[in-house]
């Protein structure tokens, strides 16, 4: 298909619905330094036409979205959307994020917003992620999510941490630039290099030294961690679907990276995209053509942003 490539080893399987415990939906953007550009959403997966259908308001005029693991959020002319399961009320939008919403970002059941510098969160609450600190009401500059605990960036590079998991080491204390979470792990940049903390059983916050310095962007899957440098993608982490296998066409011209629980997703510079890891719900089947201007990586499912939806190159 034109427009994609598409790098997979593991072969298609069934999938029982409703099997799945969590998902990461760490921040991605387009690295666009002007106005962002606004499109619509496309997705495919096997979640799709179960719990994550796109709702027909999504089809222009989006300029970011996040993919959870049983829901999605998107920003639309500066208003929430959120769609999917709503067994924790995470898909009732509050009246106030109709508009001047700067960013969002869905975890597992719970999602989140950053509007005038203030986050706000809402959904499932099993471990207080929807009970914010006092020290994210004001001055944050970016938000991310995962399973149950969230982050918030704010000015100056402070890290707050808060749901299952609120630890933040000394040195994200300051001079962080970019923010990242995952299943029970977190990424953070800082002075180009990659500082990661949490859950290290499969090596996801052994930081691989090519990462610690000229690093451009990160994105922390369930067990594994992305880098972009230099325009290329490094992996580490687990491989139990190869998701740290890092195909050739995504070692150089990759603009944005976002790893889903056990896939990635790489937009390149041409506006074709890269996925590889696991397709068991055929979330690395590619299913869009280009050009593509982002893309979000979630449980089971994936999602892209085009300028036009009924136009390829």
């Amino acid at each position: 298909m034109s427009g994609v490539s598409r790098y997979r080893r593991i072969p298609r399987r069934g999938v029982v619905l409703g099997a799945a415990l969590a998902v990461v939906a760490p921040l991605w953007t387009t690295g666009a330094a002007a106005a962002a550009p606004a499109g619509g959403v496309f997705g495919w997966g096997v979640a799709i036409t179960v719990t994550l259908a796109i709702p027909p308001e999504s089809a222009d005029g989006v300029t970011s979205m996040s993919a959870g693991g049983i829901d999605a959020v998107a920003l639309r002319s500066g208003g929430v959307l959120a769609w999917g399961d709503n067994n924790f009320g995470q898909t009732e939008v509050p009246a106030g994020l109709t508009s001047g919403v700067a960013q969002v970002a869905a975890g597992w059941a719970h999602e989140l917003a950053l509007k005038n510098g203030q986050v706000y969160a809402w959904g499932n609450d099993w471990y207080g992620q929807t009970d914010l600190p006092a020290s994210v009401t004001s001055g944050v500059t970016a938000v991310a999510t995962s399973n149950v605990h969230s982050l918030a960036l704010k000015q100056g590079g402070q890290v707050v941490s808060w749901g299952s998991r609120s630890d933040v080491p000394a040195v994200a204390a300051s001079g962080v630039s970019a923010i990242s979470a995952g299943g029970d792990h977190n990424l953070v940049l800082k002075n180009g290099g990659v500082l990661a903390w949490g859950n290290n059983t499969y090596g996801q916050t052994t930081v691989p030294a090519a990462a610690t310095s000229g690093v451009s962007a990160i994105s922390a899957g369930y067990d594994h961690s992305l880098a972009l440098k230099n325009g290329g993608v490094l992996a580490w982490g687990r491989d139990n679907f190869h998701q740290i296998d890092v195909p050739a066409e995504a070692t150089s011209g990759v603009v944005a990276i976002d790893a889903g629980w056990n896939h990635n997703v790489a937009v390149k510079s041409d506006g074709t995209i890269v996925l590889w890891g696991s397709d068991i719900s055929g979330e690395s089947d590619p299913s869009a053509c280009a050009p593509i201007f982002g893309a979000s990586a979630g449980d089971g499912a994936t999602f892209v942003l085009k300028a036009d939806l009924n136009v390829c190159q």
